[in-house]
């Protein structure tokens, strides 16, 4: 009876201890990374629904920690969403709406993750200049403290028109942006010399508060060598929204 009991407390004491030091960023990238290897994720799943507020709190501390973090978890589980029941895109307002990443003590919707925690409580429909009135306690405690208008060339949707999915870290996420942004903004953006218009993602016309509106697009465009510096106009393309899953990237090192 003893041997069970110490076996017992040994195992217990085994488990809280490995609790304690989960580090839920690499749970993120490995989530992502099986998904991706078409591996078995309940576990990751599993260790993601156990977190508390305080242990993410406590752990993701800078805005890179945070962004890392938070747009691993939404591409994953749209991945995870839309492989389950790809009927729930017909209707996308209420898919992004609904509450189903359990993590942190809270379900969370698509929406929470994306507009609460990654862009500090903006409104959904404001093109990014309007605050959220009501923000509730693990948003205010989750939420970065800054901007960083590079994420929408991250956060993977489940559409057609949306960035491909990587695997972010916080140590290199400048250098990781950058190429994500370079790439997609290449792939999306065209040029006409005649009338020196660029036409480029909807999402900068859709989120333009974080772009600092029409011309901080342009300055992005620029900066980035997508189009001349002599362009003048910038329009805005239709958004694709047509069903694509398992559109990964890998980021070179």
């Amino acid at each position: 009876m003893k041997k069970f009991l110490f076996a017992f407390l040994f195992f217990a004491n085994f488990f809280v201890y490995s609790q304690k030091n989960i580090n839920y960023e690499s749970v993120s990238q490995q989530l992502l990374q099986n998904i991706i290897d078409k591996k078995p994720i309940n576990k990751h799943v599993s260790i993601l629904e156990k977190s508390t507020l305080n242990e993410l709190v406590n752990q993701l501390k800078t805005d890179q920690q945070k962004i890392a973090f938070w747009v691993n978890i939404y591409n994953a589980f749209i991945q995870i969403s839309l492989t389950e029941n790809p009927k729930e895109y017909e209707n996308r307002g209420t898919f992004f709406g609904k509450k189903r990443v359990k993590i942190a003590g809270e379900i969370l919707s698509f929406d929470d993750i994306e507009h609460g925690i990654i862009r500090k409580s903006r409104m959904k429909i404001s093109l990014g200049y309007l605050r959220k009135w009501f923000r509730p306690k693990w948003e205010r405690k989750l939420r970065v403290k800054n901007i960083d208008w590079r994420i929408h060339f991250a956060l993977n949707c489940g559409a057609k028109s949306c960035p491909p999915v990587a695997i972010y870290t916080s140590e290199n996420l400048n250098k990781e942006f950058d190429f994500m942004t370079s790439e997609y903004l290449k792939e999306q953006t065209t040029y006409d010399a005649a009338t020196k218009t660029a036409t480029s993602v909807a999402l900068m016309s859709w989120f333009r508060g974080d772009f600092s509106g029409k011309s901080g697009a342009c300055k992005i465009l620029k900066k980035y060598k997508i189009i001349p510096k002599e362009s003048k106009k910038l329009a805005f393309s239709s958004y694709n929204w047509t069903l694509l899953l398992g559109n990964f990237r890998t980021i070179p090192d």
